[in-house]
């Protein structure tokens, strides 16, 4: 132990002198390539400097205090000391599934631009919004100081419980390759680096440390691993965070079969693995395994994660080679180099906050969902003259998620957490924009009158005497821990309550992931706002006013019912903290609609499914063999009185059947119309979604015969179809391998 302290200390003196500038040393030649670079960078560090590039600490104030350093900025998620002497920058690290977090609610909480939450952005099926609400995240980080951010997570939506849903993609993995893929893009446009996670199979909260997850690999390869090469391969992010689970009865941050043999091997990845914190269990194992930096040291138990002591003596003694680390430390300084972070360097300054929360606001209002419109109950404008408005905090704010993905918006929380004291994944945040006050602004000759509607028999006499009535319910969900699918607090009896007095009743859900919906026979509109960010009150209000034509669509099914999915509730419950246990994906690849449609099961509401106020019609679906790509092409025409955008999805499957489901989603695109406009859809459908993966063979089979295509508005429209005969095709492990020449 004194031997590390002694390190510690040399570690923050090398951190002080960060300030003063170094000589100019080969590797800063900017005519080299970054591999150039890298390898001169290799060559020029001692082995003390490569164990330090290599070792991360925790950030935050709340590391234990013999490894806090002043040069981390207050209440980050990490830091990693530079090389002073070669003039290499340090890693400045930040949380950021949705804009730059801060670890630690304990005054001064970091405030900056909330983006919506990672569902509510998937729910948008528009790349490019994903790549705008990025490119804000990555100009904010740049300005915070911080040239490297935890994100994005891309885990399927394999159980509707697990408390970090809020933060990823969905449950199909084009979709959500596609957009956490765009977001990443968007981040890294500001020239630092991002890290995507949580690889892999970290579908659950509960038992994360420990929970064993057992899962046959083509099944593996062609759900949640898809998901990550597809959004490695459109994003090029320089880092993967790996998981705390276990896959396969090894620990993702020393699985040799993720991290060597998919990632690095077949994928061929050149950027850097690091564990997410405290994610790492032995030195040797984790160094050989494919970790290529322990992150979060300071954070808990460090005798047991520290490499600093324990990786030099396993080089001394010959269990780690020294090229295993020179690669390591190779990966590390190649990334930084070519993402741009070292040759510009981040330093703090002003933030356009009011653009960005705008940014954030029009984020917000192509992704949030139209699920229910009887009647045409919305958009309010024009219709109602009176409105009751109950429940969610609707008069201060919205919700957001928790954990350590929490950005604190400007202005601090609206609704003070009185569960606080509890500590991490609290304080429960909901950003100072209400609805009700967008509500005002945009029907200023309508009546609205708010209750927090605790007394059941007052909500409804006054929901009676309403021309509408509108519900917000919310669920708070946040890292560490999973969540039923029932609303909290009883607050289905209070949509039924307010239902049963006036049949113009509206339900405005913020929440992380589905939750069930007894009531959802008995209202006229229900609307997924998701955890819309800091401008969502705004965002709510203009949806629910007709201002914005909402174009949003589910990037996960919702359930009738828990007992719809393999798991009820998630594996592990009640067992002790640390106690081991195996959770076997009988499911295999078929995740979500792909379960739903194998079982026969009808949802609640489907994946893909989205309402607008204006009506499409999706025509002239062809499909044919150009080359080796399958290639689709139709029309979307807006057949309404206003403008709107609309969403075509492609889903695809042999006509004899045998996939992990009944079809897959192939491809999409959405298009922006004018009321009578016009748009034609071009896509070439990705192979592997066409392809079954062959262990034996080890690559993506295409089995030659017929395909159906099928043009729908969500996974369970019949809508029309074509089909095509495709020839057999195998493809390498690595499709997409443009990894290689970046």
């Amino acid at each position: 132990m004194r031997g590390w302290l002694m390190t510690s200390v040399a570690l923050a003196t090398m951190g002080s002198a960060a300030m003063a500038a170094p000589a100019p040393t080969a590797w800063q030649n900017r005519a080299l390539t970054a591999d150039q670079r890298a390898d001169l960078l290799v060559q020029a560090m001692t082995e003390d400097e490569k164990i330090t590039v290599v070792t991360g600490l925790f950030g935050s104030q709340f590391a234990l205090p013999a490894y806090r350093r002043a040069e981390a900025r207050p209440q980050s998620a990490g830091y990693v000391p530079g090389i002073p002497r070669l003039g290499f920058t340090p890693q400045w690290q930040s949380d950021a599934g949705s804009g730059v977090a801060t670890q630690g609610a304990a005054p001064p909480a970091l405030e900056r631009t909330a983006l919506p939450s990672g569902i509510l952005t998937a729910s948008t099926w528009d790349p490019a919004a994903a790549t705008a609400a990025g490119a804000v995240v990555g100009a904010e980080a740049r300005a915070s100081g911080f040239n490297e951010q935890l994100a994005g997570g891309v885990d399927l939506d394999r159980d509707p419980g697990n408390g970090r849903n809020f933060e990823y993609g969905g449950e199909d993995p084009w979709l959500a390759g596609t957009m956490v893929g765009a977001f990443i893009k968007g981040i890294q446009s500001n020239a630092i680096i991002t890290t995507i996670k949580h690889y892999a199979m970290n579908d659950q909260e509960t038992g994360r440390n420990f929970v064993d997850v057992k899962v046959d690999q083509a099944a593996a390869r062609t759900s949640d691993l898809l998901a990550f090469q597809i959004a490695i391969e459109q994003g090029n992010p320089w880092s993967v965070m790996c998981s705390y689970n276990l896959v396969n009865g090894q620990h993702a941050c020393q699985n040799d079969w993720l991290l060597n043999k998919v990632l690095k091997g077949d994928w061929g990845y050149q950027g850097f693995v690091m564990s997410d914190w405290g994610a790492q269990h032995d030195t040797v194992a984790d160094a050989l395994g494919g970790l290529d930096q322990e992150t979060g040291v300071g954070l808990g138990k460090t005798d047991y994660h520290v490499w600093l002591e324990k990786l030099k003596a396993a080089i001394a003694d010959g269990r780690v080679p020294k090229a295993v680390l020179d690669d390591k430390v190779r990966r590390i300084a190649r990334a930084l180099i070519a993402s741009g972070a070292v040759d510009s360097p981040v330093a703090p300054g002003p933030i356009d906050f009011a653009a960005h929360a705008l940014a954030s606001q029009h984020a917000a209002e192509a992704g949030i969902v139209l699920l229910k419109n009887q009647g045409d109950i919305l958009p309010l404008a024009g219709r109602a003259k009176t409105i009751a408005v109950f429940g969610g905090h609707a008069d201060v704010g919205v919700l957001s998620g928790g954990g350590s993905a929490q950005v604190y918006s400007p202005g601090g929380t609206a609704v003070p957490d009185p569960d606080a004291a509890q500590g991490f994944p609290h304080p429960i945040v909901y950003y100072k924009s209400s609805p009700v006050d967008g509500l005002k602004a945009g029907l200023p000759d309508a009546a609205i009158h708010y209750s927090d509607g605790a007394d059941r028999a007052a909500a409804a006499a006054a929901a009676k005497k309403a021309d509408v009535a509108i519900v917000f319910v919310t669920q708070w969900t946040a890292e560490s821990r999973d969540f039923p699918l029932t609303l909290p607090d009883d607050q289905d009896s209070l949509v039924a309550a307010v239902a049963a007095a006036n049949p113009n009743t509206i339900v405005v859900l913020e929440t992380g992931a589905a939750v069930t919906m007894p009531w959802a026979g008995k209202v006229k509109g229900i609307v997924e706002a998701w955890y819309p960010g800091t401008n969502g009150g705004q965002a709510i209000a203009r949806v629910l006013t007709g201002a914005v034509n909402p174009s949003g669509h589910l990037p996960i099914s919702f359930p009738q019912k828990p007992e719809d999915y393999p798991r009820a509730k998630p594996a592990g419950l009640g067992l002790p903290e640390g106690q081991g246990f195996p959770v076997t994906l009988t499911e295999g690849a078929s995740v979500g609609y792909k379960w739903l449609g194998k079982n026969n099961t009808a949802p609640l509401f489907a994946f893909g499914h989205g309402l607008s106020y204006t009506s499409f019609a999706k025509t002239g679906l062809t499909a044919n063999v150009a080359g080796q790509d399958l290639r689709v092409s139709f029309r979307i025409r807006n057949t309404g009185r206003v403008a709107g955008a609309e969403v075509g999805q492609i889903y695809v499957a042999p006509v004899p059947g045998g996939w992990e489901g009944p079809k897959r989603l192939g491809g999409y695109g959405k298009a922006m119309l004018a009321a009578g406009a016009e748009q034609t859809v071009t896509l070439t459908i990705d192979p592997r979604l066409l392809a079954t993966w062959d262990e034996g063979r080890h690559g993506w089979h295409v089995t030659a015969g017929q395909y159906r295509v099928t043009l729908a508005s969500s996974a369970v429209d019949a809508g029309s179809s074509v089909t095509v005969t495709l020839p057999e095709r195998w493809l390498p492990a690595g499709r997409g391998a443009a990894l290689a020449s970046r």
